[in-house]
């Protein structure tokens, strides 16, 4: 009796499973997992350039205005250049031309304006490093509070001076992206969502196609509109009763023909070119 009960109920299951098998692929849904995006890449950072190729033989930042260098040798000059002192020096030169494009004046170092700058040149050499080594989880860290540091600066500027904001925004070359909602991404409710998508497409386009239909007989509507409102109007006075049709219900009826006949004729023109 026990054995008997336990094949049913595997029966109804295997059929139920059958049935919802078949329903998933009637529909035209299909769900991919989204990508998981590092925190340091710059589709989450909004940098919309990467770090620029930096000019190694250009001497360091503190030796720029140093007469002595621009005189002396070819081998003294290698020397005291970026590519022989290292790549610190040749970011140190970089950061301060991103800060001399965005600074009010001369004396500027401390502004927010200056600030972001700085820090958005440290973002661009740490995602260079990142693409060389991608495992170095101490840099991750300092990327990680460098990105929450500037978009704090930005929302921070966005709030005060927005013209200055997006000013700066263009001159840096980057996107304010606000740190999202966090939503946990589960294969159900996003299937439960395209499904709710995929409805509304197929009720749009079948109430598309029925507007079509019912513009297209508009036309034969409205004449036999006309016709019929002509017919009752002249019933009505032949029988000597008052008209309870007027002239200006049937001249109404007569312009909004006119009208649909113009549109039709326009679609078809429009349809033949």
């Amino acid at each position: 009796m026990f054995s008997s009960f336990c094949s049913k109920i595997r029966y109804i299951n295997s059929n139920n499973s059958l049935l919802t098998r078949g329903l998933k692929s009637d529909l035209h849904i299909k769900w991919v997992r989204p990508e998981k995006i590092a925190c340091w890449h710059p589709k989450k950072t909004g940098d919309l350039v990467p770090l620029k190729n930096i000019y190694m033989p250009e001497f360091p930042l503190q030796f720029q205005n140093s007469h002595e260098l621009k005189t002396a040798n070819e081998y003294v000059r290698k020397v005291f250049s970026c590519d022989f002192m290292g790549r610190r020096y040749a970011m140190e030169l970089y950061r301060q031309k991103l800060i001399n494009e965005v600074k009010s004046n001369i004396l500027d170092s401390t502004s927010c304006e200056v600030q972001i700058a700085s820090m958005t040149a440290n973002i661009r050499n740490l995602q260079n490093h990142f693409e060389i080594a991608p495992r170095d989880k101490l840099s991750r860290v300092a990327m990680k509070e460098i990105i929450d540091k500037r978009k704090k600066r930005l929302k921070y500027l966005r709030t005060w001076d927005y013209k200055k904001f997006e000013w700066l925004l263009e001159k840096l070359e980057i996107e304010y992206r606000p740190h999202p909602v966090y939503e946990r991404v589960e294969r159900k409710k996003s299937l439960r969502r395209l499904t709710s998508q995929w409805c509304d497409m197929v009720k749009t386009k079948k109430l598309n196609i029925y507007q079509k239909e019912l513009d297209s007989q508009k036309v034969s509507f409205l004449e036999h509109k006309v016709e019929t409102l002509k017919w009752a109007r002249k019933e009505e006075i032949e029988c000597g009763i008052t008209p309870t049709i007027l002239e200006s219900e049937i001249e109404a009826a007569q312009k909004q023909l006119e009208e649909w006949q113009t549109i039709m004729n326009e679609k078809k023109k429009g349809e033949v070119v």
